[in-house]
């Protein structure tokens, strides 16, 4: 039975043109069972709840397609950011796909592929607030307070541009969004292109005080340390998808529109 497995892998190596690997060990269990299961955290447009329910956004298209070439089903598995590195080191999920960033300190825990998108960090403010608010300065005052989401690379971020500022924590971008609607925080730190979204539905309440962006990303799939075969054999449909334009197609019409705002569900 094992040779059946080895052999169903090695074709599928073979059709995705994948060098042929020594251990396959990790590649061998997904087979077995069939299904893959992919880590993720809500936040628009990367992942997000439709107005029926379902998961929508741009990784839940990366995830469904990566599982559709590989002859798998797939399974998502929903889980805090703060917790979602431990989370796949306690087995809980095959992979994480979640717009998470290259970072030097998460590559001590985590095994990540080759980038497949390219995002940036960007800061949405109150008006009235931070009203004449233009300079990197203005927002580093310890009367300033910044909103994120716990456990985003975005809050390193704010922290090392705006040491001065108090930065409020929250479990998503939603929160951390509504408390500068409400004006009790003068500022929201985000992935982009959540913050120049925000600004165009809220245009009252919010302005982007830079137009540049605080810092680029590279986002990549996340393993566990010592996954080399998965790690190849991601690496290989990230380079195929990107190659055939998928990847970036599916970027544009989730960063650079809102032609899907209208199947979201309002309770993001």
């Amino acid at each position: 039975m094992k040779k059946v497995k080895i052999l169903l892998l090695g074709l599928l190596a073979m059709a995705l043109s994948l060098p042929a690997l020594a251990n396959t060990e990790n590649l061998d269990k997904i087979t077995e069972r069939g299904s893959l299961r992919v880590g993720m955290s809500t936040f628009v447009p990367w992942a997000m709840r439709s107005k029926q329910g379902e998961l929508i956004g741009f990784e839940i298209d990366v995830a469904k397609r990566l599982a559709a070439d590989s002859g798998w089903k797939v399974e998502f598995v929903p889980t805090a950011w703060d917790g979602i590195i431990p989370a796949l080191l306690a087995n809980k999920f095959d992979v994480i796909i979640g717009g998470m960033s290259i970072t030097e300190s998460r590559a001590k825990s985590v095994l990540f592929t080759t980038p497949y998108s390219h995002s940036g960090v960007q800061l949405a403010a109150n008006k009235t607030l931070a009203e004449g608010f233009t300079e990197f300065a203005d927002f580093n005052s310890r009367q300033v307070k910044i909103s994120a989401r716990r456990g985003a690379s975005t809050v390193q971020v704010a922290r090392e541009t705006f040491p001065k500022a108090k930065i409020l924590q929250f479990d998503d971008d939603a929160q951390a969004f509504q408390e500068v609607l409400n004006g009790n925080a003068h500022a929201v730190i985000a992935s982009s292109p959540k913050p120049e979204q925000e600004v165009i539905k809220h245009q009252d309440l919010l302005f982007l005080p830079f137009t540049e962006r605080l810092s680029k990303g590279n986002e990549a799939f996340a393993v566990r340390l010592g996954e080399e075969d998965k790690k190849a054999f991601f690496d290989k449909w990230i380079k195929d998808r990107s190659e055939d334009g998928w990847l970036s197609e599916r970027y544009e019409y989730w960063f650079a529109t809102l032609d899907w705002q209208s199947q979201v569900s309002q309770n993001q």
